[in-house]
């Protein structure tokens, strides 16, 4: 899931950081909201934690600029003071959710994904293509029926690709979904999960194929599909 940190305090965001890239997240930091301004329009975010008490200002008054914009990316407020009043704002602001500091990252990790199911319940929840079925809730994947195991990252990709089926999906939106910014990236980290991805669906008998559209990204489509 494709998160945008906003909190000023250092120590703080690296920790809730390798908290969530350990669990699967991809995690973009800034510490202001200028900085998250510029951040927050440079990739698909799905979900923000920010801070109340920013150094230029106020996390909630972002949030409700970006309701007023039309934005509908699920927020977790975060902020060290228990104030009644406080929660009650944040929540009428457009606040998903509101922690108090200090923060666990597991109950943090719990309060996202079930963010995640509810704004997923609300959408078709399982993709299904040829013979490979996912559920995005269970995060679980199936063969004619079969369940089939998948590596975080690949399933990842798969995801990524099966809400997209039949459509080329540029190379850089990819790894924009997969990688946070200050990640440091091998070259070909994509095309090796690519690689074990079809070797996974070669395996099992899925119906799908993964091609390669050539200095563009990838098509996931069926056999009898017409060539892109």
């Amino acid at each position: 899931m494709r998160t945008l940190l906003v909190d000023h305090h250092t120590n703080f965001a690296r920790t809730v950081r390798g908290a969530l890239a350990e669990s699967g997240f991809a995690v973009d930091i800034a510490c202001t909201l200028e900085e998250a301004s510029s951040i927050f329009h440079c990739a698909s975010y799905e979900i923000l934690l920010l801070e109340l008490a920013l150094p230029d200002g106020n996390g909630l008054d972002w949030l409700r600029q970006l309701r007023s914009g039309g934005h509908s990316v699920p927020a977790v407020i975060m902020s060290c003071l228990d104030d009644c009043e406080k929660r009650i704002a944040s929540f009428n602001g457009g606040a998903d959710d509101f922690l108090l500091k200090p923060v666990s990252p597991v109950e943090l990790i719990a309060r996202m994904r079930a963010i995640q199911r509810r704004a997923r319940q609300m959408a078709a929840p399982i993709l299904v293509f040829g013979n490979l079925n996912f559920d995005p809730i269970s995060r679980e994947v199936s063969v004619a029926g079969d369940p089939l195991t998948i590596a975080r990252r690949e399933l990842c990709i798969l995801e990524h690709l099966l809400s997209r089926a039949g459509r080329v999906v540029p190379r850089d939106q990819l790894e924009d979904h997969l990688y946070p910014f200050n990640d440091e990236v091998s070259t070909n980290a994509l095309e090796v999960g690519i690689y074990r991805l079809r070797g996974h669906l070669n395996r099992s008998g899925a119906t799908p194929r993964i091609k390669t559209v050539r200095g563009i990204g990838y098509i996931l489509q069926l056999p009898d599909a017409a060539s892109v």
